[in-house]
């Protein structure tokens, strides 16, 4: 988890997110394609899971059923997000605010541990 300021693009964080991690498949959003992030996921020997942007020349094909995985992710921000402080960002140091954001997926992993058992 990284947090950047509002207006720069998640796309040029890419590499910082990815560090040493030694995944087998990097899921993202359209958000995320560019060739330099590609080659970055290929240098780490995993499969990019983006959708092309439409402006592409040519399309680029990914694995459309791994890709809906991705959902798994946005309903879990989703959930997080249902925390008001961290939806609307109350928190001027970017340390307190991302804090409480683990104090709210704590809460989320706690109902999630509640609800099954």
């Amino acid at each position: 988890m990284k947090l950047t300021a509002g207006q720069e693009a998640d796309v040029t964080h890419a590499g910082s997110l990815l560090g040493d991690h030694q995944p087998e498949a990097v899921i993202a959003d359209k958000g995320y394609d560019s060739d330099r992030v590609r080659a970055q996921v290929k240098g780490l020997k995993a499969k990019a899971v983006i959708p092309p942007l439409k402006c592409r020349k040519m399309p680029i094909e990914y694995d459309r059923v791994q890709y809906k995985h991705r959902n798994l992710a946005e309903r879990y921000w989703s959930a997080v997000k249902q925390c008001r402080r961290v939806a609307t960002r109350y928190d001027k140091l970017g340390r307190n605010f991302m804090g409480f954001v683990h104090v709210a997926s704590i809460r989320v992993e706690l109902k999630k541990l509640v609800h099954t058992t």
